[in-house]
């Protein structure tokens, strides 16, 4: 097959709305049915989720890596090839233990997939990167409201048929990168040199990537406490009666109301520096679970996930971008492997943090704590960007 020069942004597009469905579908309903189907504790499901997480990370740094030393499009076939089999041996194998097994399979390949489509949105020349990362993230969320209406409505009729319509997302995704993702990467960075300024390595170039290391710290409890709701939120709400598919229909919110308000940051971003508009963000998406402490009405969890979601709208999608700015082409698999790698360690910890604190000590506490982790690592976050600003001023 024959490479292209290009990386065409609607491929790219594609292969994250398949892999994002596909994963929409799984996560929301694993802690649940880890617990209540297959009759296992609270905390083996916590263990699972953190398996799951484990494999996406390997799967994650294989796929950066790989992208930098070998061939992008051979990896890009073996990451969707290993989710797609993998799922596709769930429809017949979803007893204990071959469930959590098979399940820690799709995460490594959702986790090669993941990087590589982040790696290869680094190479679209044709557009901005700010606008490439934005609608790249606009195609996940797009997945994210798809997937989880999806396990909302066919979860009740049975986990094969969830899990048949989860391989249908994995053929769409390998199919795409098997047709579409030879792309010849060294003509791509020879094309983004004469489109880009030219970045010199200054002085200032090891506070960047400190500071890029910093930001991917505050991301660890971004997603720390992003898993909370992919996990234990749903044993919590209902344990107060409230239904599952009230639970799922608060993710299909929270992907609706970031397609809707994609389009608005994208009319306000001439206006808005990117590091600014990431850095509000994130603190207001602290702030949401202090709105979570005592909460126990469908009211309360819904506007605790609102204030979320305009947080996530605000900060996520400009992460890698911002991330890309500070850094070269030349290291895009190596800075973006390490943006996923720090999502899938959050979405590692969280689970087994969250079921910790909430034996130890309680629900509250384990909200009060995990904003404060949150403000920290933004804190620090500031701090670095001002001492950048003094040695440069890029900021």
């Amino acid at each position: 097959m024959q490479s292209s020069s290009t990386v065409k942004l609607k491929w790219v597009l594609l292969a994250n709305l398949a892999n994002s469905t596909g994963a929409a579908i799984l996560w929301p309903l694993t802690t649940m049915y880890v617990h209540n189907y297959l009759h296992q504790t609270l905390t083996m499901a916590g263990i699972v989720m953190f398996f799951m997480s484990c494999t996406m990370i390997i799967g994650n740094y294989l796929g950066g890596w790989l992208f930098d030393n070998w061939k992008p499009h051979y990896i890009s076939i073996i990451g969707a090839a290993v989710a797609l089999i993998a799922v596709c041996l769930m429809i017949f194998f979803q007893g204990w233990p071959m469930f959590a097994i098979l399940i820690s399979f799709v995460s490594f390949g959702d986790g090669v997939c993941a990087t590589l489509i982040n790696s290869y949105s680094s190479g679209v020349n044709s557009y901005s990167q700010r606008y490439v990362f934005n609608v790249v993230y606009m195609a996940f969320n797009v997945g994210t409201v798809i997937g989880t209406l999806l396990v909302g409505v066919l979860f009740p009729m049975g986990i094969k048929l969830v899990l048949m319509a989860t391989s249908i997302c994995y053929l769409v995704l390998t199919a795409v990168v098997v047709f579409h993702f030879n792309v010849n990467f060294a003509k791509v960075r020879a094309n983004a040199k004469k489109r880009r300024p030219k970045k010199q390595r200054s002085k200032n170039h090891g506070m960047k990537v400190n500071l890029v290391r910093l930001i991917c710290v505050n991301l660890v409890t971004i997603y720390m406490s992003y898993a909370l709701w992919e996990s234990i939120m749903s044993v919590h709400m209902t344990s107060m009666h409230i239904p599952f598919f009230y639970y799922s229909m608060l993710w299909t919110l929270n992907g609706l109301l970031v397609i809707c308000g994609q389009p608005i940051m994208g009319k306000l971003a001439p206006y808005i520096k990117l590091s600014t508009q990431v850095l509000v963000g994130l603190a207001v998406f602290a702030a949401s679970f202090l709105l979570l402490i005592n909460a126990h009405t469908k009211t309360a969890f819904t506007i605790s996930m609102v204030v979320l979601t305009i947080g996530d709208l605000m900060s996520l999608p400009g992460v890698p971008a911002w991330v890309s700015t500070l850094t070269s082409l030349d290291e895009a698999g190596h800075y973006q492997s390490l943006v996923s790698m720090t999502v899938s360690v959050g979405r590692a910890i969280g689970p087994l943090f969250g079921g910790y604190m909430i034996e130890a000590y309680s629900y509250n506490s384990l909200f009060i704590i995990s904003f404060a982790l949150m403000m920290v690592t933004l804190l620090l976050i500031i701090g670095q960007m001002l001492r950048v600003h003094r040695s440069e001023k890029t900021y």
